[in-house]
């Protein structure tokens, strides 16, 4: 009975938490709404916008602040000039009525439908309609003006913001043309950088070609023949052959047949095996010979 009656306990809470997550929405006024009709107590009504082209507009944050404006919009720009800011609270009285406090002072409230609501203020009931366009394309910048505008809460200026639909498009097609050039200055300075190493690495194996002819050349004459006949000797012999057989088949070379080449070379090129390690490792060097 005792784990009956816990589980059971359990159950009605969490239904209980589900029926009021229900009945009070995360949020019932969020976004831009603007007022379309006032209705006077002596029948006489006022449509919106003024003749001036100017409507009042209303930019709730949550349900528990607006900010308000007068808001005109001409083609596909928008001239706002914020007024004034105020802390909001909702009292369900229930069957759609609300009571609507404004920095505290109560005003009745009814919500017609999900887009439509009328607030009484001073005798005169208003009808507001939420806009969905100017929430999804402006709510957020009009939102951010007003609340620099109003910080301080006290009366602003009559300052008039331009938001321009076309002025957006230049300012993300400007943005995107900027990360282009970015990422273009990237890849020349990443490509610059690698010819000027591969010009350096140019200069430095012709220098040390040069190097090895000047050598070559300072060489006696009796010393030069004495290495051609050496070369000679070297490029007809038995081993040479076969060396050049295995790199045309493709061969992989032993450590065996390194360092009979090695002996090979130090017989005809004295220095030329020093020289050659401090440039290249013979593994490197096998792989190279296998590819030719």
């Amino acid at each position: 009975m005792k784990w009956t009656f816990l589980i059971t306990a359990v159950l009605l809470s969490l239904t209980g938490c589900g029926h009021r997550d229900e009945a009070q929405p995360a949020s019932l006024l969020q976004g831009v709404w603007t007022a379309r009709r006032g209705e006077f107590p002596l029948g006489e009504t006022w449509d919106y916008p003024t003749e001036e082209g100017f409507m009042f507009c209303r930019v709730f944050d949550g349900d528990s602040l607006t900010y308000k404006c007068r808001l005109s919009v001409a083609g596909t720009s928008l001239v706002m000039i914020p007024l004034e800011r105020c802390d909001v609270t909702l009292i369900d009285k229930g069957h759609g009525e609300v009571l609507y406090l404004e920095d505290g002072d109560p005003h009745p409230l009814t919500i017609v439908n999900d887009s439509t609501i009328i607030i009484q203020m001073n005798g005169v009931r208003n009808t507001w309609v939420r806009d969905d366009r100017l929430t999804q394309e402006w709510g957020t910048e009009m939102r951010d003006i007003m609340a620099k505008e109003t910080e301080a809460k006290v009366q602003p200026e009559a300052h008039h913001y331009v938001l321009s639909r076309k002025e957006r498009e230049q300012e993300t097609t400007i943005h995107g043309l900027v990360a282009l050039v970015m990422g273009i200055v990237f890849t020349l300075v990443i490509l610059t950088q690698r010819v000027i190493a591969s010009q350096r690495s140019k200069r430095r194996l012709q220098a040390q070609l040069r190097q090895i002819q000047e050598e070559h050349e300072t060489r006696p004459q009796l010393v030069r023949q004495a290495m051609k006949e050496v070369e000679e000797a070297f490029f007809a012999s038995d081993e040479y052959a076969a060396l050049q057989r295995r790199i045309s088949h493709g061969a992989t070379m032993e450590e065996a047949d390194w360092d009979e080449v090695e002996r090979l070379l130090k017989h005809v090129y004295p220095d030329f095996i020093g020289k050659l390690r401090s440039l290249h490792r013979m593994s490197e060097l096998g792989s190279i010979g296998c590819a030719c």
